[in-house]
């Protein structure tokens, strides 16, 4: 996996984490939900980093 796509990855699921505990915090359900959603499109591209360096191998 490229360093670069990695780090892109788990700096996007890190902003979800935060946004995902200030929404809860504030009983704000639509900052909850983006959260989530930018944590599952960080899990995505790491996911998708990994098929390909299974196939450069």
């Amino acid at each position: 996996m490229s360093g670069e796509q990695k780090a892109e990855a788990k700096v996007e699921q890190g902003k979800g984490k935060l946004k995902e505990a200030a929404g809860r915090l504030t009983g704000n359900e639509e900052l909850t939900a983006e959260g989530r959603a930018e944590q599952a499109k960080g899990d995505a591209r790491e996911a998708k980093e990994k098929v390909k360096d299974v196939f450069k191998h």
